[in-house]
């Protein structure tokens, strides 16, 4: 294969794995937003947490809430907790970096907020773990994942959503959760402050 037919093997892969979400991922993704719209209507916030490339997606769609999107309008609370070094490399060090997730959410978690847990196996022990601390604090859980949910899809409660992409590939699991948080974005903004119908 050509270094060129790769390239164009990873949109035809990409566009395929987004067509496939596209068809069983909406309804979810509607469900999520009311119970992100639910935490922020009723004083609450968003914290959302992963490792590696679903860091960068926690930190990208608080960066979105906290500043905009695509219009103009108030800034809305959320906290990206895999951002902070000195705090998560405290606690790697001084218990475990399966903690370093947990113990943010039991410090900072309230009962009317909600935890955004990226995990494209599903298995990141930290992940888990926060959503462990996210019931506890009787938060409601927005879980991003794909392949077969993982360790975190058992760990949902009755009222928490899984938006799941289908495949087993981080990179296009990655790619269709970029585009889950746009929608989680455009959606908080369309309901909360209105304007035209997509």
């Amino acid at each position: 294969m050509s270094f060129e037919n790769l390239i164009t093997k990873h949109f035809e892969d990409s566009i395929n794995v987004k067509q496939a979400s596209a068809a069983i991922l909406a309804s979810p993704i509607l469900d999520a937003t009311e119970i992100m719209l639910n935490s922020l209507l009723n004083h609450g916030k968003i914290l959302s947490c992963g490792n590696g490339g679903s860091a960068g997606d926690a930190q990208h769609f608080s960066a979105e809430l906290l500043n905009r999107f695509e219009k103009e309008r108030p800034g809305l609370p959320a906290i990206a907790i895999s951002t902070d070094t000195s705090t998560i490399t405290a606690i790697a060090n001084d218990y475990s970096y399966e903690e370093i997730f947990s113990k943010q959410v039991l410090a900072l978690g309230m009962t009317n907020d909600t935890l955004l847990a990226i995990s494209t196996s599903g298995n990141s022990t930290n992940v888990v773990r926060a959503i462990d601390a996210a019931h506890e604090r009787e938060m409601s859980v927005i879980a991003l994942t794909g392949n077969d949910g993982g360790k975190l899809s058992v760990k949902l409660h009755e009222n928490d959503i899984e938006i799941r992409v289908p495949s087993n590939r981080t990179a296009r699991i990655q790619e269709v959760h970029l585009v889950v948080i746009h929608c989680l974005c455009d959606l908080i903004d369309h309901k909360l402050f209105g304007g035209e119908n997509i």
